[in-house]
């Protein structure tokens, strides 16, 4: 018989992004910038959204939440990429890598699922504009809410369970720059053929078919605005939809590449996930928010209130 090492393996050590050796310092300061803007832009939207009542309707409700959403899901991975980038230990604990693998899933998820609501707010706005307010109620937007969150915990704990599950009692070496199932699974020390199923199609066809369904929305969507007499009512319509459909490409896209490619190429993987998680997350503020007349006036009364209040002076 084969022998083996049966120990335990009770840490992990992170390798990095591949193929990057002596670009460390370049990295650390590329993706600090990056951090700090994810950081300062969402945290921005948020200040806005809960100050002004004028900003308190569904749109603005799921934008929040999308803030919310990219503020943990790059402080998932961002923090301890920055702190080996740095210098500093690579190793992450069993329970560490365990964590990092749930919440990049569970809130990933969660994203896609709150992509789909969005499209589905636009496609009402748009096409039943008179019935909008009626259908997208409080308690229905709080249900969707609570839904997105729900389903992502679900999927999360699915593929969480299905990974720690297994044996890893040989090499601890993570051939990535955080804990995911492609770069763990191989370290298993039993058959992973079954995680490696259910990822398949939890992550890549579940994405798949919220894009599919954002697609419908979309198509219904542009049927709608042609019918629209008004230049500036479909000019403000198409501005609305073609912000919602960039972030969605961003994030949809990386996805889609990363779970169904059969023989996945470890430097293009990290480049395209890095983008999902540092990138797309930066730029949202700015697709989404911080270009809009009413999020910029509630910025503007945030800041003018802060400058007015005595204790500050």
């Amino acid at each position: 018989m084969k022998m083996r090492n049966d120990t335990m393996v009770a840490e992990f050590i992170l390798l990095g992004i591949p193929e990057t050796e002596g670009l460390e310092m370049a990295l650390f300061f590329l993706f600090s910038s990056l951090y700090l803007c994810i950081l300062l832009g969402n945290m921005l939207i948020l200040a806005a959204i809960i100050s002004s009542s004028r900003l308190h309707t569904p749109m603005y409700f799921f934008l929040g939440n999308l803030s919310i959403f990219d503020l943990g899901f790059s402080s998932t991975t961002a923090p301890k990429m920055l702190l080996y980038l740095s210098g500093n230990s690579r190793a992450i604990s069993y329970a560490g890598c365990m964590s990092q693998l749930f919440f990049y899933h569970f809130l990933g998820c969660t994203e896609c699922f709150l992509y789909t609501v969005m499209a589905c707010d636009r496609f009402v706005a748009i096409c039943f504009p008179l019935r909008y307010a009626v259908v997208m109620n409080h308690r229905v937007c709080s249900i969707l809410a609570t839904g997105t969150w729900m389903g992502g915990c679900v999927h999360a704990v699915i593929l969480t369970s299905l990974t720690f599950q297994l044996p890893y009692c040989g090499s601890n070496k993570v051939g990535y720059y955080f804990c995911d199932m492609p770069a763990v699974l191989p370290l298993a020390c039993e058959d992973t053929s079954l995680a490696q199923r259910v990822s398949f199609v939890n992550v890549g066809l579940l994405s798949l078919i919220c894009f599919f369904l954002i697609l419908v929305s979309y198509a219904c969507i542009g049927i709608s605005i042609a019918k629209l007499r008004s230049a500036e009512g479909r000019q403000r319509a198409c501005s609305t939809c073609s912000a919602h459909l960039t972030a969605i490409l961003c994030t949809y896209g990386p996805v889609i590449i990363i779970y169904l490619q059969p023989n996945p190429r470890p430097l293009l993987g990290a480049v395209i996930q890095i983008s999902n998680n540092l990138v797309t997350p930066t730029l949202n503020p700015l697709i989404y928010s911080l270009r809009n007349k009413d999020v910029k006036s509630a910025l503007r009364n945030v800041f003018l209130k802060r400058g007015c209040n005595p204790e500050n002076k």
